[in-house]
């Protein structure tokens, strides 16, 4: 399963090193060229008389090239992919009675009906992972910023959860949540 716990500061961190390198590279490049750096001239080589490099070097160079972007392109679909996977739940107890088969994102829509309507709860998501032997339980709450976290979680674990652990006939559900406020209450200052 994938990891809930991503290092969300420190790609954010890499993210904004990177771009401020390529942008002073840019505008170190585009100044060059229209000859506004005194130590530079436009019209000269970029590498003097040196001979150019083998032909193989050129392919190496363009290889590495080719899989260091696919490289950072993997690295910005992982950036996206933050929930883990879900699948169908197979609930039988006994396969020779008949088998009973559940969309485990469809067993989160009542939960979820029930966990927007707590105070101070604007929106929540929710990822039924694993299987029906071994849960896992992600949620995403966005609340204002003046919703209380600890009543919204107290309801959560002795509401909302106990309800869903029934009625997927759960003795245990592992439970990750993460909250995000807004920075929007809903009312205009005058």
């Amino acid at each position: 399963m994938t990891s809930l716990n991503r290092p969300a500061r420190l790609n954010r961190a890499l993210l904004a090193v990177f771009g401020v390198a390529l942008l002073a590279a840019g505008l170190f490049a585009v100044a060059a060229h229209f000859s506004r750096l005194a130590f530079l001239d436009a019209g000269a080589p970029l590498i003097g008389d040196a001979a150019a490099p083998p032909t193989w070097a050129l392919w190496a160079t363009a290889a590495a090239a080719i899989v260091l972007g696919l490289l950072a392109l993997r690295w910005l679909a992982a950036q996206v992919a933050r929930r883990p996977k879900a699948h169908a739940w197979h609930l039988e107890r006994n396969p020779a009675q008949g088998s009973t088969r559940l969309a485990a994102n469809a067993a989160t829509v009542p939960f979820l009906s029930d966990v927007t309507t707590y105070p101070g709860v604007r929106n929540a998501r929710a990822t039924l992972a694993g299987s029906h032997e071994n849960p896992t339980l992600a949620l995403v709450i966005t609340t204002d910023q003046d919703g209380d976290l600890a009543a919204i979680n107290h309801r959560l674990t002795t509401h909302g959860l106990p309800r869903l652990r029934q009625a997927l006939d759960l003795g245990n559900l592992p439970l990750t949540v993460e909250y995000r406020l807004t920075t929007h209450t809903g009312t205009r200052a005058h």
